[in-house]
């Protein structure tokens, strides 16, 4: 019986940590752009302020679009399978296909991010930390409002754009 326990727990152990190790590999920037789709986002990426800004903190891939919880991380990794089939069979292979399909893939992006109130944006971002002061008086007067009305609406709703392109196809009266 202590054999099987002990047998059991170093399978657990080694279980656990490959897929650890797994699940960080697939959070990996490498990974993230290592297909040729990822190309032109991650150009747009390495335009905006996520990537390069002055205090030097760089938002990946995983920092945006995986939530940090596990059992949230492991139900976004579940779902990205769905991504893995759309790149066997070429969904978006092309830059016209991808244009194509840029207006549907940013609308499930911030459908999700609406759903969870930014989460991965609150990560990084709070709202206690914020200088208003250093914002321009729109962004502050907005921002104060959001914060103190509970207007319903989440960093995405005004931070559509900032990290990847829009898509030509994006007409923002439709929200």
């Amino acid at each position: 019986m202590i054999v099987i326990f002990a047998v059991g727990t170093v399978f657990g152990i080694i279980f656990w940590g490959g897929l650890h190790t797994a699940v960080e590999l697939t959070n990996s920037l490498g990974f993230c752009t290592s297909c040729h789709e990822m190309e032109r986002v991650f150009e747009e990426y390495k335009t905006s302020v996520h990537y390069k800004n002055a205090s030097g903190v760089r938002a990946t891939c995983s920092d945006c679009h995986v939530p940090r919880d596990w059992a949230a991380k492991m139900q976004r990794k579940i779902h990205a399978t769905n991504e893995l089939y759309h790149k066997i069979v070429g969904s978006i292979d092309t830059p016209e296909k991808f244009e194509a399909k840029r207006l549907v893939m940013a609308e499930r992006v911030w459908e999700k991010m609406r759903a969870t109130d930014s989460r991965e944006c609150r990560n990084c971002h709070a709202y206690d930390s914020m200088d208003f002061h250093e914002q321009s008086r729109r962004a502050a007067e907005k921002m104060q409002r959001v914060i103190t009305e509970e207007t319903g609406e989440t960093c995405i709703d005004c931070h559509k754009g900032l990290t990847h392109k829009l898509p030509e196809d994006y007409d923002d009266d439709d929200d």
